[in-house]
């Protein structure tokens, strides 16, 4: 009896002076070289929300979008290396991972199939914010609705639209979008004019109420470029359609459409300008 238990502890003895010659420095390597890439994917992650607050249009908005991305991002990294670290420290440790993975692989699989949506909306929601294909604040049209976003995950994305419903999309449903209030917009402006009006007069008096509109300091801070008057747009009948084009921030293009028409119309009314059938304004985006 006393033999089988010294034999039993020389074995023990045995396995832990190769355990901690051979295995444990394995262990220990692992486990630094798994906390320095954790160390690293935090810094890099907490860097990029940074630089998209320092760099983006609209800070706050920006930083949150990252900040949703960056948190998916760190969270997926932390587990891909946690659970690399492991199969290497069971590895290291002479035990077998093979059924562990394979195990894994069919639990993965039968996830997979059952939450076939939710990973799309997941994933579209991914491409959605780092793309920037819209952010809080923005008019758009997707789903089939449209409306203003005041939230976005990464699995859905709120709309408000103008008679105030909220309609919550899954963004695995977000095929195309329309953004409405990007970068700017354009006012398309057909004036009809008598056709027996002087046209190159005609022109010059649309290039004065462009430009004097361009000019003005109360205006000045809505318009992006100089407004064009191109030229004669079509005839028709006894009415000439003389085209202006100006490209106005969001939100900007009715009071700018507005303004405009009244300066034509006073401009005409004081040069002896017969007008034609009253102008009509499309609105197009960048």
């Amino acid at each position: 009896m006393e033999l089988r238990f010294q034999s039993l502890w020389q074995d023990w003895h045995d396995d832990l002076i190769r355990f901690a010659r051979y295995d444990l420095p394995k262990l220990l390597a692992i486990l630094l070289v798994a906390f320095i890439l954790i160390r690293l994917l935090s810094v890099i992650t907490r860097k990029m929300v940074e630089f998209s607050r320092r760099t983006s249009l609209h800070p706050a908005v920006r930083a949150q979008q990252v900040s949703t991305i960056v948190g998916v991002v760190r969270s997926v990294g932390i587990f891909v290396i946690v659970v690399v670290a492991l199969l290497q420290g069971l590895l290291a440790v002479g035990i077998n991972v093979a059924p562990l993975l394979a195990s894994a692989g069919i639990a993965g699989l039968a996830i997979g199939f059952g939450a076939q949506a939710l990973v799309k909306d997941v994933i579209n929601g991914f491409f959605i914010l780092a793309e920037n294909q819209f952010e809080i604040g923005d008019q758009i049209r997707a789903a089939g609705v449209q409306g203003m976003v005041e939230e976005i995950t990464m699995r859905r994305t709120v709309l408000r639209d103008a008679d105030g419903t909220v309609h919550i999309v899954p963004n695995g449903a977000i095929q195309i979008v329309s953004n409405m209030t990007r970068d700017w917009r354009q006012v398309t402006l057909h004036v009809a004019v008598d056709y027996s009006e002087d046209s190159d007069r005609v022109m010059k008096l649309l290039k004065e109420v462009a430009q004097e509109f361009y000019n003005d300091p109360e205006f000045r801070q809505y318009v992006v470029a100089e407004p064009e008057a191109p030229g004669i747009e079509r005839v028709t009948g006894h009415e000439v359609d003389y085209l202006m084009l100006v490209k106005v921030r969001p939100e900007r293009q009715y009071s700018v459409a507005r303004e405009l028409r009244r300066r034509i119309k006073a401009c005409f009314e004081k040069n002896n300008i017969k007008a034609g059938a009253p102008g009509q304004v499309y609105v197009r985006s960048n």
